[in-house]
């Protein structure tokens, strides 16, 4: 004979979900978390990018870079490791093994860590919208940081 399980109450159903006054952490103190982790790993070029309206994939996306196959690991689990143990759980990680790029997906925010030349090769910001400085302008000379528009509505450039 197989057990049925009994419905559960609405009160027990109510009181399993987050009330207005439960402590949900909010996507931009989970971005506050990442971005100032990969600073302090001495990320390089760390761009945030703002997903309202555009996808629901998530709601951030950062996009920075390692110098080395082996920063863009170790930028990886320290991002990771800190997510953890600020409470946000275990993150999906891809591509650690080989450290060209490594996309970290913390729900809310998704994170792109890049070598330098794959970054360019890639070039996910221009994808979103953003034009990146070392573009070569059309007379074939490159722009200076300075040179371009300022970045769309909802880009940050750390």
């Amino acid at each position: 004979m197989t057990a049925i399980p009994k419905p559960r109450s609405a009160a027990k159903a109510a009181a399993s979900l987050p009330s207005a006054t439960s402590p949900i952490i909010a996507a931009p103190s989970l971005l506050d978390l990442i971005v100032t982790t990969l600073d302090d790993g001495k990320a390089e070029d760390i761009v945030t990018i703002d997903l309202a309206g555009k996808s629901s994939i998530a709601d951030y996306i950062v996009v920075a870079s390692g110098r080395s196959q082996r920063q863009v690991t170790a930028l990886a689990e320290q991002v990771a490791s800190r997510l953890k143990d600020a409470g946000y759980g275990r993150v999906s990680m891809e591509g650690k093994t080989h450290g060209d790029w490594v996309l970290l997906d913390a729900g809310d925010v998704v994170v792109h860590l890049f070598r330098p030349e794959v970054r360019t090769y890639y070039n996910l910001e221009k994808m979103w919208g953003i034009t990146l400085p070392d573009e070569p302008l059309p007379d074939g000379l490159f722009a200076k940081p300075g040179d371009l528009d300022p970045p769309p509505s909802g880009i940050r450039v750390v």
